[in-house]
């Protein structure tokens, strides 16, 4: 299954649907991941630490 995390568009939103650890998880079971860049700014989280997870970044949703 290919699951895709959007960067969230609210104003003032500071979340993220995944983290690293659960993207690494999720691609334990198999399952491919597509982050949209910058995704976890609002958390610290940098589009490297996805990658390191195995997600695939990419530009928009």
């Amino acid at each position: 299954m290919i699951i895709g995390v959007p960067a969230e568009t609210t104003a003032g939103e500071t979340c993220v649907a995944v983290t690293p650890e659960t993207a690494r998880k999720l691609r334990a079971h198999g399952h491919a991941l597509r982050v949209q860049t910058q995704s976890g700014l609002s958390t610290s989280v940098t589009d490297e630490a996805y990658q390191a997870a195995g997600a695939e970044i990419t530009d928009a949703m």
